[in-house]
């Protein structure tokens, strides 16, 4: 087989990429371990930046996202009992976020891509990449029926997440990792229950941080800081709302409806970041290259931000042979990976319960707490990037 681009991974940045390069007329193929099924339910992230909101709008796929999608306009920072609202609206020009979870723009991008008539290889196994700094890079894979398959393509992009098989190949001594992992984990749900809120609460309580966000206006989607290794049997379900009950309590009346449980899960936490993205004739995109806490809603986000700045290098490549932006893709890219690492570390740090910090520590973190919510110009750096920063192209 034979296309100009390869793509290892049908998530978000994967599937993105392809459908930027189908409008640009750039022929490309997308291989993926699992199931079409599997990809389509994963629960993973939900929220989407202005800058994903308007790319998708502009590439033809943001009918379902405008009829299902919940517009927000701020969000809250809850302690000391009371919540405090940070106003998008007033403090970004009118920019927001949309809530619209991953899996419905997987489906999304799946059926475009299905509908123009592109390559998905769904249950994939024994992937492989070679020759990346030959003239023809090859991925090498068996599909479903068992067949050994080859394609030789221009480029590669490594989209296939945090345990693909992309960065590892990268011989060794190339890439330099960053990382920090933190000493607690996330407890998620997704009830059949109301939000306490229509928008999202994030709330700094002695037991701990705890996060009120949602699916749908009956579908809530609700979490609790943990250990790293907690036991998902330990945590029954009236154990779970009588925590988001203790780390939610105040005088102002904000209540937690209870509902149906369907689904529970531990996230880790960890800040992670590869560098160059780029060897040879491969470009990593997404969490191939990049992690971050979900404090911040940056994850998806910033693997379509990553496919952008691709789309528009290969097109520049393909219309005039230009390597400007494939040789400036990593440079361009962790620019804005630095910035958002930046972002949702300090989120993260703003509204957690770290073991060993003392007295003076958690004061200094109410301090700060308080002063993003009193002074406009701390509230606007929050604001800012929490609406996303520009995408660079």
């Amino acid at each position: 087989m034979r296309t100009q681009v390869g793509i290892v991974g049908a998530g978000p940045a994967g599937l993105f990429l392809a459908h930027l390069l189908q409008l640009r007329g750039i022929e490309s193929m997308v291989i993926e371990t699992r199931s079409r099924e599997y990809v389509e339910t994963r629960v993973r992230a939900g929220l989407l930046e202005q800058g994903t909101v308007d790319l998708m709008e502009r590439t033809g796929l943001g009918d379902r996202m405008r009829r299902e999608g919940l517009a927000h306009h701020g969000i809250a920072l809850r302690f000391g009992g009371r919540s405090h609202r940070i106003d998008f609206d007033a403090l970004t020009g009118g920019k927001g976020v949309t809530v619209y979870a991953q899996q419905e723009v997987v489906k999304d991008l799946i059926a475009a891509r299905l509908a123009a008539g592109g390559d998905i290889h769904f249950e994939v196994r024994d992937v492989s990449v070679a020759d990346l700094e030959g003239p023809v890079p090859r991925i090498r894979f068996t599909d479903a029926a068992g067949n050994a398959r080859e394609i030789s393509c221009d480029f590669i992009g490594g989209c296939d997440g945090f345990h693909g098989i992309c960065r590892p190949s990268v011989p060794a001594g190339v890439l330099t990792e960053f990382e920090r992992v933190y000493p607690f984990a996330w407890l998620g749900i997704l009830s059949h229950s109301p939000p306490p809120s229509e928008e999202l609460i994030y709330a700094l309580h002695p037991r701990g941080f705890a996060l009120c966000s949602m699916r749908t206006p009956e579908i809530s989607r609700l979490y609790l800081q943990c250990a790293p290794d907690e036991d998902i049997a330990q945590w029954p379900d009236e154990r779970i709302w009588e925590e988001l009950r203790a780390r939610l309590a105040g005088d102002d009346g904000l209540t937690v409806a209870e509902g149906e449980i369907f689904q529970k899960g531990v996230t880790p936490m960890r800040s992670f970041v590869a560098a160059p993205m780029r060897y040879g004739a491969m470009f990593l995109a997404g969490d191939a290259a990049h992690i971050v806490p979900p404090t911040g809603a940056k994850g998806m986000n910033l693997a379509i931000a990553d496919v952008n700045v691709l789309a528009h290098a290969l097109d520049a490549f393909y219309a005039s042979g230009s390597t400007a932006g494939l040789d400036g893709y990593s440079d361009t890219c962790l620019r804005r990976v630095w910035k958002t690492q930046r972002f949702s570390w300090w989120m993260t740090s703003m509204l957690h319960r770290f073991d060993d910090r003392g007295p003076f520590d958690e004061r200094v973190q109410l301090a700060e707490l308080d002063y993003v919510t009193s002074s406009r110009a701390a509230a606007q750096t929050l604001a800012e990037n929490y609406v996303g920063l520009p995408f660079d192209i």
